[in-house]
């Protein structure tokens, strides 16, 4: 594959870190990757040692051993489909402003025209404008640590204040490329600002204006074929009903394709109950996984289920294997964040064309108070027990269940990357403690592991088995969805590889 020399000098940032989600808000989360936490001076708004504006790398090592813990603490409560969009608007950002100073890169947002190559020669420009791109950006996503965002600012001499929009100075394109970015998605379909249809009052950011209504109500299965919500709680003693998570995605203007009628799954026929031999067999399936549940498949299925931890390792472990240099690892991020966003406008489009069960619905409508052999709950190992007391091992996500969503991430990430990279080899490996479940907490795993995969084809086959094993998908869900996310991931890298050589 021809990236080009710009693209890939070989020139490793000093400190190479695995990050938090791929690109995007929350670039470091080195707590739940198992590394060691930045230092007090970082946290605090420095950085580890000065920053060296020629040759290195402003987003990882300015911003990143600030951002790590706050944007997981305003983010991480959210859906996956959130995650993926905010971390999407930085990576563009970067990939727009570092263009100007490309041989031929054009912006995904906006065409701020070429640099000299005077200003190519080292990193100080782009580094730059990828400062105020940043801080622009967390600025209007993460408005609440503006405190933070400015010391991260102030820690390397740069005035946040500087508000220049032009395309002589980095300062005026790494504002302007945050500026066009934003005015160019915040009226994209998703409702951001929460004034879709003219709602000027407490207006309500993501919320839904499509009117999806669930057949099933979370107290009267009308259709077992259908979505039932949940009632979940925390364990604090209330308890809630789910609601679909922005059935308005299908709706939300893609990147590399344009229409997601395009990735129309095939009809999931085992999830209609008049098919009950299929419809059965199925759920019996999720019900013997369940019950044979090892402690690896158990790590995997929590780190899979997390979207930082996964998404931000695989790329931060193949960014690092390839030892990119600046431009490559922002091209990097917007290959990946391209894929991982547009792979979830197509998965939500089929939830809502499909509107199909979850696993717990099914094995209470086939059993009720049956018994049945699974998994007990924390520490309770593989028990008899009532159907209609089985849960699933990871949390049940609040949308329909086909196909799965987090599968296509995955594998729209996976082949964009490969594509990217020229190879399908990839080195990622993520230790565990012992007793550190989420699940399981002091239980599981029951001594030191680490998690690892060689390949591409490895970690992407086990991202979409983790969500079988974990209760929360049948087979066929993740079975179209690994085939969807990798054409996506095809078509994502095709779109960005075009504006890196400037043939839009």
């Amino acid at each position: 594959m021809n990236q080009g020399k710009d693209s890939l000098r070989q020139t490793a940032p000093r400190r190479q870190v695995l990050f938090g989600i791929a690109g995007g808000v929350g670039i470091l989360a080195t707590g739940s990757l198992g590394l060691a936490a930045p230092p007090a001076a970082a946290a605090a708004g420095g950085v580890r040692e000065p920053f060296d504006f020629d040759t290195g790398n402003a987003p990882l090592e300015v911003f990143g051993p600030v951002s790590g813990d706050p944007v997981r603490e305003a983010i991480m409560p959210s859906d996956a489909t959130l995650i993926i969009r905010f971390s999407n608007l930085v990576a563009h950002s970067w990939f727009d402003a570092i263009a100007p100073y490309h041989p031929t890169a054009v912006g995904i947002h906006a065409d701020l025209g070429r640099r000299p190559a005077s200003e190519r020669a080292t990193n100080k420009h782009r580094n730059i404008a990828l400062m105020y791109a940043t801080y622009r950006m967390y600025e209007a996503l993460l408005p609440q640590y503006s405190t933070l965002w400015r010391t991260a600012m102030a820690s390397v001499a740069l005035d946040p204040d500087d508000a220049r929009e032009n395309t002589r100075t980095p300062v005026g394109i790494g504002n302007l490329a945050a500026r066009n970015v934003l005015r160019s998605r915040l009226h994209d379909g998703m409702n951001q600002l929460g004034g879709h249809g003219g709602r000027e009052y407490h207006r309500q950011p993501f919320a839904d204006y499509t009117g999806y209504q669930p057949v099933n109500t979370a107290y009267k299965l009308r259709d077992p074929s259908r979505w039932q919500p949940a009632v979940v709680t925390k364990g604090n003693g209330i308890f809630q009903v789910q609601q679909f998570v922005t059935p308005q995605l299908q709706k939300v203007r893609p990147y590399s394709y344009a229409d997601p009628r395009e990735f129309r799954a095939p009809r999931p026929t085992a999830s209609d109950h008049h098919n009950r031999r299929a419809y059965k067999r199925q759920a019996d399936d999720i019900l013997a996984m369940s019950a044979s549940l090892t402690d690896e498949q158990k790590m995997k299925c929590e780190m899979f289920d997390d979207k930082f931890t996964s998404l931000g390792a695989a790329v931060g472990s193949a960014s690092g294997n390839a030892a990119l240099d600046l431009d490559g690892w922002v091209h990097l991020h917007a290959v990946a964040d391209t894929a991982t966003f547009d792979a979830s406008i197509a998965a939500w489009y089929n939830k809502n064309v499909y509107d199909t069960v979850r696993p717990a619905t099914a094995i209470r409508h086939l059993y009720g108070k049956q018994p049945v052999t699974a998994w007990g709950g924390p520490g309770r190992g593989t028990v008899e027990i009532p159907a209609d007391q089985w849960r699933s091992y990871l949390n049940t996500p609040d949308h329909p269940e086909y196909p799965s969503g987090s599968t296509a991430l995955c594998a729209a990430e996976a082949q964009s990357v490969r594509r990217f990279l020229g190879t399908d080899d990839v080195t990622i490996r993520i230790p565990r403690s012992k007793g550190s479940s989420a699940v399981e907490p002091g239980v599981t795993p029951p001594e030191d592991m680490a998690l690892s995969w060689s390949s591409w084809t490895d970690w992407t086959r086990d991202c979409g088995l983790s969500r079988f094993w974990g209760g929360v998908h049948f087979m066929p869900a993740i079975e179209a969805s690994w085939d969807m996310g990798r054409r996506i991931g095809d078509r994502a890298f095709a779109f960005v590889r075009a504006h890196i050589d400037g043939e839009v």
